[in-house]
């Protein structure tokens, strides 16, 4: 499909851009494959990726049930971060942002990504005392972390409310190496790459149930007919437990939504990604001038993609509290993701008792900035038969085992994750 270059961006120009062709192959589906992924989203499409590109694989085919794009990999906002606490998410999250930071040049796609820093604020004793602690631990993974006092906050962030007496804003714990990515982007150039390495991109063609027999996988059925494989990997976020169902299998897993919003375009005035202390609420500014923010999850289970209008006013509420200046800013738009949300928080890439079939998922609000690494060591993991180095914790079994990665603190509750 040729490669982008400003020389060929001249070209084109000049030649009434006819030389363009579509960005990867819309291929029909064949009788059988060596491995099929389910799920045309950033996990899934990474991961064809890698298998490819990585691990030398052959006759790989991506199913989608709708179009590249149309799930959550387009429906969240767009936050690239790898500040985490526990070693289990550490080594994992410090490989994907590695990979975030060179996914421009392995694609040849511009991505969009803007290392503008993520800011978390703390708003009392003890959330400072348990940042400075985070950060430590960032630091001594070997990724980066500063922490910030209030008047160091000001320089650069001069509009939070700092005067306000039931939120006082102690300082903030800041990754510049962390940012943001165009979402569909992201799902576009890793399409375009493993289409460009022979991955077989199937949209329009939803699976309805596995062929298992003695306890191995054999293909899958779809809408447009069934499908040979020798193996199997899912990657479908929300919607982990409805398919992994069909495969007889319960996931430790509840899928909820999770809101985000836009509002009309503005100067800029926001320089990084920034996350109040109380709430739930983040927000960053996009490169067209929206505010793009979002905060807790809806208070219910539900598999649509749209949510409800007391979380709307919560969200609100919570950013005008941070900063009112937002207060006159209209929303244009607001959109729902379905977040498989796992018992301890954390996302599970692992085998399952089906031979054959691999499972990644539980990403709960991590999803999106765990997209390179996830295509990798999903793919070590489809190709190898064993986890990755980073992502041995992520095992299925650890809820029976007792070795949950509770990085939140909240215990079996995903709702609170």
């Amino acid at each position: 499909m040729g490669r982008f270059s400003a020389l060929r961006l001249l070209r084109e120009g000049l030649t009434g851009n006819r030389g363009w062709t579509p960005h990867w192959r819309d291929a029909a589906p064949q009788p059988e494959y060596d491995i099929i992924v389910i799920g045309g989203g950033g996990h899934g499409l990474a991961t064809a990726y890698q298998l490819a590109a990585t691990y030398g694989q052959k006759r790989i085919a991506l199913l989608e049930k709708g179009w590249i794009g149309g799930g959550n990999v387009g429906r969240n906002t767009t936050i690239v971060r790898a500040n985490y606490l526990l070693p289990s998410n550490q080594g994992f999250y410090a490989l994907s942002l590695r990979l975030w930071e060179r996914m421009e040049q392995d694609l040849n796609y511009n991505v969009m990504m803007s290392q503008r820093g993520v800011l978390n604020l703390c708003h009392s004793d003890a959330q400072r005392d348990a940042a400075i602690r985070r950060g430590n631990a960032v630091r001594l993974s070997g990724a980066d972390a500063v922490y910030l006092d209030a008047e160091a906050l000001k320089k650069d962030w001069p509009f939070f409310d700092y005067d306000n007496a039931r939120f006082p804003i102690r300082g903030g714990l800041l990754q510049p190496r962390a940012g943001t990515a165009r979402h569909d982007a992201v799902a576009w150039g890793y399409a375009r790459a493993a289409s460009d390495r022979g991955v077989d991109i199937i949209q329009n063609c939803e699976v309805t149930g596995f062929d298992i027999r003695g306890g191995k996988v054999f293909g899958v059925h779809t809408t447009r007919g069934h499908i040979a494989a020798k193996k199997v990997g899912v990657a479908v976020a929300g919607n982990t437990s409805r398919l992994m169902q069909m495969a007889g299998l319960r996931m430790p897993i509840e899928s909820h939504v999770l809101q985000a919003f836009v509002t009309e375009g503005l100067k800029p005035v926001i320089p990084g990604v920034v996350t109040f202390g109380v709430g739930h609420f983040y927000i960053s500014q996009s490169d067209k001038g929206g505010l793009v923010y979002g905060g807790d999850l809806d208070g219910y289970n539900s598999y649509a993609q749209r949510g409800n209008l007391p979380m709307v006013e919560h969200v609100a509420a919570a950013g005008v509290s941070l900063m009112p200046m937002i207060a006159r800013a209209r929303m244009l738009r607001s959109w729902g993701g379905i977040m498989d949300m796992t018992m301890d928080g954390s996302p599970i890439i692992d085998r399952t008792p089906v031979e054959g079939l691999y499972l990644n998922g539980g990403w709960c609000y991590g999803g999106f900035k765990a997209t390179p690494g996830s295509g990798l060591v999903f793919a070590h993991l489809i190709a190898t038969d064993t986890p990755h180095e980073v992502a041995t914790g992520f095992r299925l079994d650890r809820f029976a085992r007792g070795h949950i990665i509770d990085e939140t603190g909240h215990g079996p509750t995903p709702n609170l994750q």
